[in-house]
């Protein structure tokens, strides 16, 4: 496997990890419609958290938060349309990013909450 690939993996691992511990409930994981995919739906009490994971092995190239595009923004809000329709789910929404970066041995996570808004 390439290893962008195990790293992004990994970092997914770790964003799932991170979110129990601080009281969130995953819901789902990888879900995808159309051309979209989210990386994690949580619940943390009446609030439904889109998590976009992003993992880099450094920062050479900017943050990893920087790499989320308004293309991708569209079509996640898309689907996420589609899972709270489709599951008819009363909930709010928010969008965050986890960022992570990975320093020698150590991964460092950042979690932006309300990290971008959909109209």
């Amino acid at each position: 496997m390439a290893q962008h690939i195990e790293l992004g993996k990994k970092g997914e691992q770790l964003a799932v990890d991170f979110l129990l511990k601080k009281g969130y409930d995953i819901i789902d994981r990888n879900y995808r419609f159309d051309n979209a995919e989210v990386d994690i739906i949580a619940q943390k009490k009446d609030t439904l958290a889109i998590i976009e994971v992003k993992t880099r092995s450094s920062t050479d190239f900017g943050n990893p938060q920087d790499f989320v595009k308004p293309k991708q923004i569209q079509r996640l809000v898309k689907a996420v349309d589609e899972y709270v329709n489709v599951n008819d789910l009363d909930v709010e929404v928010r969008f965050d990013i986890i960022a992570i970066v990975k320093e020698e041995k150590l991964f460092k996570i950042e979690h932006l909450e309300n990290a971008f808004y959909y109209f």
